[in-house]
């Protein structure tokens, strides 16, 4: 078997309507932080990782070939209870969709939480059973 190139993810692209509208629902709703660098795309930064945010007609080169706001679809990891997620949503007035319900993850059995953000791009927040067990 050949050993994988990749080891982890370091970032992703989000194409947005609205820097400002996205970037204040994850910083309220998700606790993330808005780094701004002069002619490098705002980034909102969480644990080892962060999610870069192109504003449509603002985006930078190389990018996708269609970058297209509302087409995202990721999942990221908490190590908080969802309950206690879900009554942060809510009292954030987002919507949650679906959950909790059960999804196999990258490490095993999970239990996640389905909402959108302000551009309808689904997010997927993703507790781990904490018996350390991941792999299932």
């Amino acid at each position: 078997m050949n050993e994988p190139w990749i080891a982890r993810i370091d970032h992703f692209v989000l194409t947005v309507r609205s820097l400002e509208a996205t970037c204040g629902f994850y910083q309220r709703v998700l606790g993330m932080t808005r780094v701004d660098t002069p002619d490098r795309p705002t980034t909102l930064a969480f644990g080892q990782q962060k999610i870069n945010v192109h504003e449509i007609g603002h985006t930078f080169d190389p990018k996708a070939t269609t970058p297209t706001s509302g087409a995202g679809d990721f999942c990221l990891i908490t190590d908080r209870p969802l309950a206690g997620l879900r009554a942060h949503l809510e009292a954030c007035g987002v919507v949650v969709e679906l959950g909790p319900v059960p999804r196999n993850g990258a490490q095993g059995q999970m239990m996640s939480l389905y909402f959108r953000d302000p551009d309808g791009n689904l997010v997927e927040v993703s507790e781990y059973s904490k018996d350390g067990d991941r792999r299932g």
